[in-house]
């Protein structure tokens, strides 16, 4: 099996929100679908490679929020392809729960008061639901590598590591001024929203240990393992910012226990 190539889809401009493509002799590995909408754009983006839906074998949605899983239903139904994604993040792609954000600076607050990140998306059930320590295979889907649960960002956070050393990580962090960008896009920054610093440094770290160099990114990227690793020893000593309750997002025929901010 050859090394894939990774493609980086640039669902916003300039890095801000990406989705990646794993393209393998085999066919296509999707990680993250972007925001409602997006699947015009991957398309087009798998059109440029002399693809289409119907070569994306599988869909990784590595956590919840709407910029990765907003169009992970409409490209299921697209390109036939099963979902994958940790059970940690279930109640919030079913849209049955709020989902929270903890957010990590004062720009992050006036982000999340815009409402542009509760936006919710057609709700879906993965075809393929890990659990904590299990390990998904991507070699039956043409790809020489494998997903697993990487706590942090969110309880149901996961990454891909494929056997050529690069790893796409989601928002485990990011990097570049406001996401992205032009300005220090080699110099790694915590995401807007982290649940747990510290469990997210420590998977970094592992990942790093376990021989992945090269970090493809959520919010600008992607980053090698030397300035990946500085970043974690940061982070492992910051605290978990103050949290919100996406109240707009939950679907549920009942309120939420506790719609308040903390």
């Amino acid at each position: 099996m050859h090394q894939p190539r990774i493609v980086r889809i640039p669902i916003v401009p300039l890095g801000v929100v990406n989705s990646h493509l794993v393209v393998g002799d085999q066919g296509c590995v999707l990680v993250d679908t972007g925001v409602p909408g997006s699947h015009r754009k991957i398309e087009q983006a798998l059109k440029g490679l002399g693809r289409s839906l119907d070569d994306v074998r599988l869909i990784i949605v590595t956590h919840a929020h709407m910029d990765h899983a907003g169009s992970a239903a409409r490209l299921r139904q697209l390109s036939g392809a099963p979902i994958v994604a940790h059970e940690g993040d279930l109640p919030y792609y079913q849209q049955r729960k709020p989902m929270t954000f903890c957010a990590t600076g004062w720009v992050s607050r006036m982000f999340f008061r815009t409402g542009v990140i509760v936006r919710p998306y057609e709700p879906f059930t993965p075809d393929i639901l890990l659990t904590d320590g299990q390990v998904l295979d991507l070699s039956p889907y043409g790809v020489a590598g494998r997903a697993r649960s990487t706590p942090g960002h969110t309880a149901g956070s996961m990454s891909v590591e494929l056997d050529s050393g690069h790893a796409m990580v989601g928002d485990l962090l990011a990097s570049g001024v406001l996401l992205g960008g032009l300005v220090r896009t080699q110099h790694a920054r915590r995401p807007p929203f982290e649940d747990d610093p510290k469990a997210v440094a420590q998977q970094l770290q592992r990942l790093v240990a376990d021989g992945m160099h090269t970090f493809h990114l959520g919010h600008g990227g992607p980053l090698p393992a030397g300035e990946v690793q500085r970043h974690a020893g940061w982070l492992g000593r910051q605290r978990p910012g103050r949290m919100y309750h996406a109240v707009a997002t939950c679907r549920c025929d009942e309120a939420p226990a506790d719609g308040s901010v903390h």
